[in-house]
Order: structure tokens, then sequence, then C-alpha cells
């Protein structure tokens, strides 16, 4: 996403999939840890009474709206973490993998993987 774009501008704008059908309403934007970069956007849905969780980079800002460049089945399906202040890395990978993009993260976001194993 265009990083000159203010966060909170997003908030209250309308968000569309990528066929032009309306999600919903940006509730709230994320930002990565590590670089304070606006990263995720939770679209308050009507139709599924949950918040659903859309990545800001590849979406762009079109004419006030955001545009999600993804079908709406796939945003609906997205894992639901509620909507708090924060998404810890682990929630961060599973929407990566669940919109197929590329996790390439800063080192600190690699985890030793034998936690709660012990």
């Amino acid at each position: 996403m265009q990083s000159e774009i203010d966060p909170r501008s997003l908030i209250g704008r309308k968000a569309f999939d990528r066929n032009g059908v309306k999600i919903g309403t940006v509730d709230e934007v994320y930002l990565d840890d590590a670089t304070g970069v606006p990263e995720w956007a939770a679209v308050r849905t009507g139709l599924f009474s949950r918040d659903a969780f859309v990545p800001l980079e590849p979406s762009e800002v079109v004419e006030d709206t955001l545009r999600v460049p993804f079908d709406r089945s796939l945003i609906k399906d997205a894992p639901d973490f509620g909507v708090g202040r924060h998404l810890s890395p682990e929630q961060e990978l599973q929407l990566y993998h669940h919109y197929g993009l590329d996790t390439t993260l800063p080192s600190e976001f690699h985890h030793d993987h034998d936690f709660g194993q012990r």
C-alpha cells in the first residue's frame, strides 16, 4: 500500500473485494511491530457479523475506498482473531498463509519451533 497514507484515515472507509463487491467498513488498522508500517485492516462485515482481516499490501485506496484484490469468499474465511490492539507474529503468519502472500518476515518473527512442546 502507498506508505504516505495515514492509517487512521482508512478507518471508516468502505472496503470492496476484487470484483467490486462490498465487504464492509474498515474498523481498525494494524501496524507491523518492527517497522510501524500499516499491514492489516480489520473490516467490519455486516454479512459475517465479525471483522475480517485483510492485507493492506497489495490492497490500494481508490476513490476513498479500500480495494482488496481477493474474492469476498476468501476474505470471509480469513482467520478470525477478534479486534484488539495487536496481532501476534503467529497470527500474522496465519493470515499471510491464508492469502497466499510472501511470508518473508524480519528475523525477530522467527520463533523456536519447540515452543509449547515441553
